[in-house]
């Protein structure tokens, strides 16, 4: 009896525990989305169809419940103008009890009534606010988020908004830590997307989908399986003498293995689905290694990769333009064809800048920053030769044939664009002398006139306030340079100035914040930045634009300019002769980088003035054999007293290192200057036949 009666017992407890296993797995999961008017959805036409949290329930699937919890203009300071706690969202929030928690508070701090006054009590309250979700359920799983951008269009973002944001963004990294809670960043997957914000604060629908995949990939740890960036592809050039880091993406819990030739490495994947590893440096060799990485589920393999040097080679038209548009092309192209070890990346636009009208795939694609076609690390063709950079190949060529190790090149220039298009946001934004240039760059005089009529031309089928160019400020960095930072590099070429040459003083301050810009990118304050001088054409401003350069080139460190005004076309941007100035280039890079101090860098270059008596002589380095280019005399100096009245010199001396001119019309010569004009035939040379630059120079303490 006492038998019968405890199988009973079992049996219905038994009953009971499957009857509440059942109903434990016909409920969802709660996820809470808590946030202001971004997670609301604010400016889309149906929030509740397109808002993130909408969009993230679609991705979950069954077996969650996604709930929106987002006001609009809520802050989380308790103290700001519309707390987010005294809300109905919050208490609806707190009642929903969440098993997972996304916040996403901070915008509206920003507001000067609130961060100024009350920014020490952001984290005592973001903490109070994690608190009680986890009153309201122990087990809830919290994610604070990283803020969405806001960018320059808004209306207070110099005066306050841009620092407070940042410092904003710092505070909840600090929460994250305090809390022992996870961290989403929401910043980095749309700061370089501001056609998705048309009033710079609130991402429209498509900026909601990329919230909602950010979201899902964090919550879940699937971030789309192993992946390397296309720069590491079959027939990679690798940096020698310095450390190989290979970076990606994976699905969170995997590990990460990889073998490079006979080592091995191996890393975690980070909580974001990043993950990083680096192989010791190597020497140059010209047996191809292989390369292969493994997360345990897929396993990538990249073979025929040469160790050497690399180089990074950009710019605009005359660094885009190839081998079959220079001068002896043909012979240029067969040459090429036998320079076995010199590798290119090639990275060519989908859509050139010509002067035509843009189809709606294209300009779709440049919004994606989708602007540059798929390629990948090959060698010299007669398929891909003619296309290559003249200036890149010969620079290259140089460098290969001198070292006698592999060569690569990393080809990323487009024909018109200014030099703003290739600096990042942050350091535009951050520029007091440069934030303005991103204010409606189409109508933004600081940016060339003919840049802005050919960027409206191009994307004039466009009906997007915002629409994407490859010629508007931070693009091109963007879509291109953003691509390779992390692949080592032994230094950079440049090729670019054409766009820029009608403000020399706003390009005075470009120049040295494009080269802060990448040498950050590559974590590399020394890294070399070697770049050419405009040549000679019938443009009025260009003698003041190459002193400029030749100015940028001796105050920036690590920083040298090879001259190209003695090839220069009157009437054609573009000089075909192209051989002799990457050549040029070569001549920088093995004299300052690879020590061949043997090796003239450069024609004579301009030190310093001084007085002696009614001459004036100017002294040089790389002066050796200082002579005329074409054997006949010196021209094109020009000496002027104090006051800056230029005449001819009637007599020009060289004497040691020195020059020494007179002119029977200035009787006190405080100044001189050299190649100042448009379309120069300036002649000076020293014994390896390198010119001189255009330059201006004044004698000490004249005022």
């Amino acid at each position: 009896m006492k038998h019968t009666a405890l199988k009973r017992a079992l049996f219905t407890l038994s009953c009971i525990v499957i009857a509440c296993s059942t109903i434990l797995a016909d409920t969802p999961i709660r996820v809470a989305c808590i946030g202001n008017s971004v997670t609301y959805g604010y400016g889309h036409k149906d929030p509740t169809a397109t808002s993130y949290p909408t969009r993230l329930d679609e991705m979950l699937g069954e077996g969650y419940e996604v709930r929106n919890f987002g006001h609009s203009g809520a802050t989380l300071l308790n103290h700001g103008h519309r707390p987010y706690t005294q809300q109905k969202a919050y208490r609806d929030a707190i009642a929903f009890a969440p098993d997972k928690a996304i916040i996403h508070l901070g915008l509206n701090d920003t507001d000067p009534r609130n961060w100024p006054n009350y920014r020490d009590e952001f984290i005592p309250d973001y903490l109070a606010l994690i608190d009680t979700l986890r009153a309201a359920n122990p087990n809830v799983e919290v994610w604070v988020c990283r803020m969405t951008p806001i960018f320059h269009g808004h209306r207070r973002f110099k005066s306050g908004t841009r620092d407070w944001h940042a410092q904003i963004q710092v505070a909840i990294e600090e929460v994250a830590r305090l809390a022992g809670v996870n961290l989403i960043d929401l910043h980095e997957p749309l700061y370089h997307r501001p056609d998705l914000f048309a009033d710079a604060l609130h991402p429209n629908a498509e900026g909601a989908m990329i919230l909602a995949r950010t979201v899902y990939s964090a919550m879940t740890g699937e971030y789309g399986g192993l992946s390397i960036p296309d720069i590491y592809s079959d027939g990679m050039v690798i940096q020698r003498h310095k450390p190989f880091t290979l970076h990606g993406t994976a699905n969170v819990g995997c590990k990460i293995t990889a073998t490079l030739g006979k080592e091995k490495q191996g890393t975690s994947v980070a909580p974001d689905g990043s993950w990083q590893l680096t192989f010791k440096a190597r020497k140059a060799t010209h047996e191809p290694l292989t390369l292969t990485i493994s997360d345990g589920h897929i396993t990538l393999t990249r073979t025929d990769i040469l160790v050497g040097e690399v180089w990074l080679c950009s710019g605009q038209s005359n660094m885009a333009f190839m081998l079959h548009q220079a001068t002896d092309a043909q012979t240029n192209i067969s040459e090429a064809l036998t320079k076995q070890h010199l590798r290119i990346y090639n990275m060519r636009p989908r859509v050139y800048t010509d002067a035509v009208a843009w189809d709606s795939a294209s300009l779709a694609q440049l919004n994606r920053l989708d602007y540059f076609l798929p390629t990948q690390w090959q060698a010299l063709t007669e398929d891909n030769a003619p296309h290559l950079s003249a200036i890149a190949y010969h620079f290259g060529a140089m460098l290969a044939d001198s070292l006698n190790v592999p060569i690569g090149l990393i080809c990323n220039a487009v024909g018109g664009a200014p030099i703003e298009s290739f600096i990042d946001r942050h350091t535009i934004e951050y520029h007091p002398e440069l934030v303005d240039i991103l204010t409606d760059w189409r109508n933004n005089d600081r940016i060339q006139d003919w840049v802005r009529k050919r960027g409206a031309h191009n994307i004039q089928k466009s009906s997007n306030p915002l629409q994407r160019h490859p010629y508007e400020p931070c693009y091109l960095y963007e879509t291109g340079i953003a691509q390779l930072t992390g692949y080592p590099l032994r230094g950079f070429v440049w090729y670019q100035g054409e766009s820029n040459a009608h403000n020399v003083e706003l390009f005075s301050t470009e120049f040295p914040a494009l080269v802060s810009s990448w040498r950050r990118a590559w974590n590399d304050e020394t890294i070399p930045f070697h770049f050419v001088q405009l040549s000679s054409i019938a443009r009025p401003s260009w003698p003041h634009f190459r002193d400029v350069q030749r100015q940028l080139a001796d105050e920036i460190e690590h920083c040298y300019m090879a001259v190209s005004s003695d090839k220069g076309d009157s009437l054609d941007v573009h000089p075909r002769d192209k051989r002799p100035i990457g050549e040029r280039l070569g001549r920088i890079a093995l004299h300052h980088n690879y020590g061949y101090r043997h090796v003239v860098p450069s024609g004579p270059t301009i030190r310093s003035a001084r007085n002696w008596g009614k001459s004036i002589v100017l002294t040089f380095d790389h002066a050796e054999g200082m002579h005329a280019s074409d054997g006949t005399a010196l021209r094109t100096f020009e000496v002027a007293d104090k006051n800056g009245l230029y005449y001819p010199a009637d007599k020009i001396e060289v004497k040691d290192n020195t020059i020494i001119l007179k002119s029977s019309q200035v009787q006190h010569p405080m100044r001189a200057r050299y190649g100042w004009q448009p379309f120069t035939r300036a002649n000076l040379v020293n014994s390896a036949e390198l010119p001189a630059s255009t330059f201006e120079i004044k004698v000490k303490d004249c005022p």
